[in-house]
């Protein structure tokens, strides 16, 4: 399929847009057992809180109170089994050492300064009225986000998501000849009916604060 007839002309394959690592192979089912473990896993976990009643905090709390219970009983028993004896050794617990290195904090530090500072720019100039058509966006994407997130709580719209976001792409990835003369033809009609906004109110809109400036 031509580049011309992509949707948004774009040259790179679906996987190449997602990363092309680890995170575009779960995405598009590269690494199918690790997909399907993670949506199996979510599921449980979303069955848990729904059904339990249990909140986030509460489980966290449960889980690593048995874990440091385990490991405290492990390293007493054994001390206990082996009598103290001074040729024989304690095993240690298998448990590997746990600390963010310089290295690690810096790398995800640099992963998430663009699009922070990104974010307060934009936040900035939808501010300061400078940019109209990015305000109008925001105010929608808040929007919606406010009508779903009344209709279903945070941790069933977390799950939506994520299957959301395992099998949205995978899907558009096979199935990419079939859907993008669609998406194209809906992107165009979308452009349409925003140059008649835009031309209508937001153009209107612009003229009245400009002249409402003047007067004062």
């Amino acid at each position: 399929m031509g580049s011309s007839n992509r949707l948004f002309n774009r040259r790179r394959s679906v996987h190449e847009i997602l990363g092309g690592g680890l995170v575009a192979d779960v995405m598009l089912w590269r690494r199918g057992n690790l997909t399907m473990g993670i949506l199996l896993v979510t599921l449980a976990a979303w069955v848990v809180f729904e059904k339990t009643g249990y909140t986030l905090l509460s489980i966290v709390s449960n889980v690593l109170l048995l874990l440091l219970v385990i490991l405290f009983l492990w390293q007493n028993l054994l001390q206990f089994l082996t009598g103290n004896r001074c040729c024989r050794a304690t095993p240690a617990p298998p448990l590997p050492e746990l600390y963010l290195s310089e290295d690690m904090v810096n790398e995800v530090g640099a992963f998430i300064r663009a699009p922070v500072n990104n974010f307060l720019s934009a936040s900035r100039d939808i501010a300061l009225g400078k940019d109209s058509g990015l305000f109008f966006k925001a105010a929608s994407y808040l929007l919606l986000i406010s009508i779903v997130g009344s209709l279903t709580d945070f941790l069933t719209l977390g799950y939506i998501s994520l299957v959301v976001v395992l099998t949205v792409p995978a899907f558009y990835e096979r199935y990419e000849d079939y859907i993008n003369p669609y998406m194209i033809l809906g992107c165009r009609k979308m452009q349409q009916l925003y140059v008649k906004f835009d031309s209508k109110f937001v153009n209107r809109f612009r003229k009245w604060i400009l002249e409402r400036q003047k007067l004062s």
